[in-house]
């Protein structure tokens, strides 16, 4: 496979987001993508799914167009892309045809890194998503595969982002990023996922008598909420000895990535390339 180029990370980079739901590039990868914009890259965020199952009393293509819009409100907000795949959620499959999505949207952005789930995850549509960007990796080169669509003449490099789940294998934080002074932006575009955060999620987890009425009260709510995480300590403690951490010893909000074996590699040559404002811990 054709490796990443010095060549091609020169200047402006190109950041991609994989996930499984219109929400989930938002919760994992709001705070580093914020970053990457404000220096002036570009960002764009993929759901698999179209979410029409993700709410306790709306559903079908109501839902999947509400949804819909609240990606687009988002993109909007922090100036970015977000496409949103026709796969109904909770359904999401490892076919031929959607592995042929995955691949046009890849070659379409021409991403110089991809984020995406980890292979162990919770939720089905998740694990699944992860696993079509690892089939789609080696066939982003090859001219017969979706012939229609140019081929990269490089493999993007793809990186995993955090999670709190043990087997077969906990997450490594090999490149920490803090996303302190950006966090309640990240928290702002979250909000405009209401149908998550404000209904869905607080119902199904228990708490929906929690959430606020008022738009300045749920920011606050949620900020709070979303904010209690024991990912900070977790991240610091894995720390290795010898990394120059000092930026993150006042950091409040972190997020971090794991390296992939599929496509290009990072490596201690191009990952201050790709992550000029992460720690990296390899």
């Amino acid at each position: 496979m054709p490796n990443i180029s010095d060549q091609e990370l020169q200047g402006k980079l190109r950041i991609l987001f994989i996930g499984a739901h219109p929400d989930d590039a938002d919760i994992q990868f709001g705070g580093t993508a914020i970053r990457y914009l404000q220096a002036g890259h570009a960002v764009s965020y993929v759901s698999a799914t179209n979410g029409n199952a993700g709410h306790q009393t709306l559903g079908g293509m109501p839902l999947a167009q509400r949804r819909y819009g609240e990606t687009q409100a988002v993109a909007k907000f922090l100036g970015l892309n977000y496409f949103v795949l026709d796969n109904e959620d909770g359904e999401l499959q490892p076919t031929i045809e959607n592995r042929k999505k995955i691949i046009k949207v890849i070659r379409e952005v021409r991403p110089h890194l991809i984020v995406t789930h980890r292979p162990n995850d919770y939720h089905a549509d998740h694990r699944t998503t992860s696993l079509l960007v690892q089939d789609a990796a080696y066939l982003l080169c090859v001219p017969n595969i979706l012939p229609l669509t140019p081929r990269l003449d490089y493999n993007p490099i793809i990186v995993y982002h955090q999670d709190n789940f043990t087997k077969p294998a906990s997450f490594t934080p090999e490149v920490i990023v803090d996303i302190s002074a950006v966090f309640d932006k990240k928290i702002e575009a979250l909000s405009l996922h209401e149908s998550q955060v404000f209904e869905w999620i607080p119902f199904v987890e228990g708490y929906l008598k929690e959430v606020p009425t008022d738009k300045a009260g749920r920011l606050s709510w949620l900020k709070a909420k979303w904010g209690k995480t024991d990912l900070v300590p977790q991240f610091l403690s894995q720390v290795k000895p010898g990394v120059s951490a000092e930026s993150l010893k006042n950091a409040t909000y972190l997020e971090a990535f794991e390296r992939c074996e599929y496509g290009s590699r990072l490596t201690h040559e191009n990952v201050n390339k790709l992550f000029p404002f992460g720690v990296v811990n390899f």
